[in-house]
């Protein structure tokens, strides 16, 4: 019998043969004998179970971290891009496999680093998989090294230096992502470049060689005084006593005299920090290099930025790019750079809602709770996690309704679950593995014991039932209850400290990339990969729900971030939201797999097209409102899927009824009516949390991700123009949470609260449904960084009652593109606000052509600063090519990017911000939805 999802069964071309080695077996039972460490009322074994496995190679073999003296005290950050350079998965490869930092690629040899850059793409697996595959272009290494193996012998949060020693000589190399250059110091030898082919000299400056090779433009820069000589495919210089030299990737060969003069400004560790401004509803984040001059003073570098990155940065970037399997990258000239994103936020479950059949769904409520087996005979810690999964998101709906024993019970079996696994000596338990620095459960599963792999998969449901548990019981998630063990999980996966000695930094989350790894040993020629990256937002989002329960503020905004950015990531790498990241052939929609190397479209266990589609779907929760910002990409995902399924889905058909009422709520009820109670749900599914989920949308509409809150457990859903705000408060006192659109809304304490507009004081039944209307045009605009575009030409804070259209005017058949023709100009004077550094300006601006064929708006931001009439900055978007359907479309800054952009931003004092909306291409006229929908935020506090 097919398992529901997560079987091993490889079917993508580039890792079949690697993957035909992986063992997921599952071990035996737990022993007594084995020492327990304390954790409140809980422990975790610090010796495996008898028979259990740890981290081993292909042979069977155990394994050890394979880093040097140096950093044999520091945790290793398993489930990276360079994870193959620590963990010897094949007895015969003591380096590494290929490692994808992009621009670069790399692969550890024994004569030192091989460094591509790929720049042609494959597609392979017939039509499944493209990959921008590692290709040598040159070996960086020392004149006679021949190392017996590569270590890793330091690393910070996106870069790592591996180490090379044959004894007489020795090599490290510092690599990263984003990093165009390679950073060497070696001793013992000459330097010596080894190229794939001949290579062509295109500069020589002594110790600076331009040479082209495969077709790549690259620098190599010698210790001043040092020369370089190329003999055939060799390339050497005596470094004359240094210990030190270097080498970029340039985008064209006239870029020389930039690279060169970041050349000695070796990078010697990076680091990201985030802000989450709750009041802003924003999530900021620094990622900072530090470097050291090896010659002068220079201390700047060059980083290129991955799409994820740059679509959110107001930073400069230069006219550089790279290609990559994540689309053109971008490149910053500085040490750092900032983002700034909008936080979609997160329920505990969704909110009352008017067209819940509260009878039928008590039906379907006691039908789980009284299940001879609720656990459905979980035993390893994926399965079981589905299972407290499951049954933890029907807490708070049995609550909403009045099913006081149903959500008791329902609390009982969690609680009684997590602390058998929580507890030493029995069927289950955590073990800690010293050499690892890793926390695993046994039994184990889909090698989370033998592969160090999916860690922050299964602890994910662990932390998301404990945060619900904690919701209704405080006492339990209490560091002296059962509180400490969650946090030692959250160590695991997902560890904020770097100066934890027992747990890696973020072990799974790869900060530059933007989202989670999940093998542990990256022991594939596609470099590492993630398959549910669903599953790995569940762990943030039930970061931000544990926090906000327990008054953690540090965990809760350790989720806002990884969530807010693995947000991003999944967008436009899992669904191509943008459609600007996959090639033109690859012919696919989504990916079920992002390799280092591309995507796959493609399961571990199964080509079948629903879980290819529905693995990145699950597990519904209220952590997944954040899919609907890309609701096109979700109608294209279900579009494809129908497609290659032949019809609608059956094996997963609720979790696609779900994933349309995201975007489509009314299709997703139909769907459920059309076929009712008489299928089975997918495994960590219930008919009562799909029924509540499809009803619920369906009465309250979908999720409004343009609107943002001060709260990260408050989300807003629109239907026919009517918005909905909702929101929990952990709380022991009301608190008033504050929508980006004006409206307020009432939360009674530990309470979930609803309405349509600015609540009032409460009537005490939590429902939140006493407010009144959101804003009247009258009103004089309120305190905001969001502006709605108003009927009239104007921008107010408050949004109408109503939504209208304005007429977009036809190009008339000519190019505007750039320059404003004929344009919609929305205004607002007497503008006071603080210019916040690192922010960028962003709009949703909800269009329609109708049927007409090739037209395009686009949208020009202006910004006097003093009102004086001189705009000191103005920002041109690119446009966005409507379709010819009938039917609002989302034409959003972040996702067009700048066109052009001139001046610079400061504090506005009584300013005015301006917007102009034109046609760009096309021959008719559009419309533009005004009073609501189309919103214009700025940065400025």
């Amino acid at each position: 019998m097919k398992l529901p999802h997560r079987r091993l069964v490889a079917v993508t071309a580039a890792v079949a043969t690697a993957a035909a080695g992986i063992g997921f077996g599952v071990v035996g039972a737990g022993s007594a004998s084995a020492a327990a460490v304390p954790v409140g009322s809980g422990s975790y074994s610090d010796t495996r179970p008898s028979g259990a496995a740890g981290p081993e190679n292909n042979a069977g073999a155990p394994v050890k971290p394979k880093v040097t003296s140096a950093a044999a005290d520091k945790p290793v950050p398993t489930n990276d891009w360079w994870s193959s350079l620590a963990f010897q998965r094949y007895p015969d490869n003591p380096y590494s496999e290929n490692m994808y930092g992009h621009p670069l690629t790399y692969k550890a040899v024994s004569g030192g680093l091989e460094v591509g850059y790929p720049t042609s793409h494959a597609i392979v697996g017939e039509g499944r998989q493209y990959e921008f595959t590692h290709k040598r272009d040159l070996t960086v290494g020392l004149q006679g090294l021949n190392s017996p193996d590569a270590k890793a012998d330091s690393w910070s949060d996106w870069t790592v230096t591996p180490q090379w020693s044959d004894g007489t000589r020795t090599l490290r190399t510092t690599i990263g992502h984003g990093m165009p250059y390679v950073y060497a110091q070696g001793s013992g030898g000459a330097a010596r470049i080894s190229a794939a082919s001949a290579p062509d000299v295109f500069a020589d400056d002594g110790n600076v060689l331009g040479v082209t090779i495969g077709g790549h433009h690259y620098a190599l820069f010698a210790p001043s005084g040092s020369d370089w000589t190329v003999s055939g495919t060799d390339i050497r210089a005596d470094l004359g006593g240094k210990d030190y030299f270097s080498l970029a990737v340039l985008p064209s060969t006239d870029a020389l005299a930039t690279y060169r003069k970041y050349a000695f400004s070796f990078v010697t560790g990076s680091k990201v920090s985030w802000d989450y401004d709750r009041a802003a509803g924003r999530v900021k984040a620094t990622y900072t290099l530090s470097t050291t001059a090896k010659e002068g003073s220079e201390r700047g570098t060059l980083q290129a930025l991955y799409r994820h990155q740059w679509l959110h940065t107001s930073d400069a970037l230069t006219s550089y790019t790279y290609t990559s399997p994540r689309g053109t990258m971008k490149v910053r000239e500085g040490t750092s750079f900032t983002t700034s994103q909008p936080v979609t936020g997160v329920l505990p479950g969704l909110p009352t809602a008017s067209g819940v059949d509260k009878a039928k769904l008590a039906g379907h409520l006691r039908e789980v709770a009284n299940a001879a087996d609720p656990f459905d005979g979980a035993t390893d810690t994926y399965w079981t996690g589905k299972q407290l999964g499951k049954l933890a998101q029907l807490v708070p709906i049995a609550d909403q309704i009045g099913e006081t024993a149903v959500r008791d019970k329902l609390l009982g079996l969690l609680k009684g679950r997590l602390q058998e696994w929580f507890t030493v000596g029995g069927a289950s338990e955590f073990s800690y593995d010293r050499d690892w620095r890793t926390l695993t459960g046994y039994p184990a599963s889909y090698g989370s014991d033998k592969e160090l792999n999916d860690h922050h998969f299964h602890y994910s449901y662990y932390v998301m039932a404990a945060a619900i548990v904690a919701q209704y019981d405080k006492e339990w998630a209490a560091d002296s209850a059962w509180g400490g063990m969650v946090k030692t999980l959250v160590r695991d996966a997902a560890n904020p400290s770097r100066t934890d000695s027992k747990f890696p930094f973020l072990r799974g989350f790869d900060v530059y990339a933007g989202h989670s790894w999940a093998a542990g040993h990256a022991g594939f020629a596609a470099g590492n990969n993630q398959e549910s990256s669903s599953e790995s937002v569940n762990l943030s989002a039930g970061l931000i729900l544990w926090g906000s329960a327990t008054g953690d503020d540090s965990l809760r905004d350790l989720g806002v971030y990884l969530l807010t950015t693995e947000s991003e990531a999944i967008a436009q790498y899992w669904f191509d939201a943008d459609q600007k990241v996959y090639p033109e052939n690859f012919g696919h929609d989504v990916v079920g797999m992002v390799w280092g190397s591309g995507g796959a479209y493609s399961t571990w266990w199964t080509a079948n097209p629903e879980e290819i589609h529905g693995i990145n779907v699950l597990p519904v929760t209220g952590g997944s409102l954040h899919l609907a910002r890309n609701k096109d990409a979700i109608r294209r995902s279900i579009a494809e899927m129908e497609k290659a399924n032949g019809g609608p889905a059956v094996e997963w058909r609720d979790i696609f009824w779900e994933f349309q009422a995201l975007a489509d709520p009314a299709k997703g009820k139909a769907a459920w009516d059309a076929q009712g109670a008489g299928y089975t749900p997918e495994a960590g599914e219930t008919k009562a949390h799909t029924y509540h989920w499809i009803a619920t949308l369906d009465a309250l509409g979908a999720p409004d991700t343009s609107v943002t809150a001060d709260s990260p457990t408050a989300a807003v859903f629109t239907k026919n123009g009517t918005r909905t705000y909702a929101a929990h408060n952990y709380s022991d006192t009301a608190r008033t949470v504050t929508f980006s659109d004006g409206g307020k809304l009432t939360v009674p304490a530990r309470s979930t609260a609803t309405g349509t507009g600015t609540a009032g004081p409460g009537d005490g039944d939590g429902d939140g449904d006493d407010g009144g209307d959101p804003g009247d045009p009258d009103d004089p605009p309120a305190t905001g960084d969001t502006f709605h575009l108003r009927s009239g030409g104007t921008l107010n804070t408050s949004a109408a009652s109503s939504a209208t259209a304005d007429t977009i005017a036809s190009a008339g058949g000519a190019n505007h593109d750039g320059t404003p023709h004929r344009p919609l100009v929305y205004e607002i004077r007497n503008v006071n606000g603080d210019h916040e550094s690192g922010g960028a300006t962003d709009f949703r601006l909800k269009v329609d052509a109708g049927t007409a064929v090739g037209l395009g708006q686009q949208a020009r931001v202006s910004y006097d600063l003093t009102g004086d009439g001189t705009f000191e900055r103005v920002e041109t978007y690119r446009y966005f090519a409507t379709d010819p359907v009938d039917g609002w479309e989302e034409y959003a800054a972040s996702r067009a990017g700048l066109r052009s952009a001139s001046g610079s931003l400061g504090d506005l004092r009584g300013g005015t911000v301006r917007v102009e909306v034109w046609s760009a291409i096309g021959n008719a006229p559009a419309k533009l939805q005004v009073g609501s929908g189309s919103v214009l935020t700025i940065p400025f506090g």
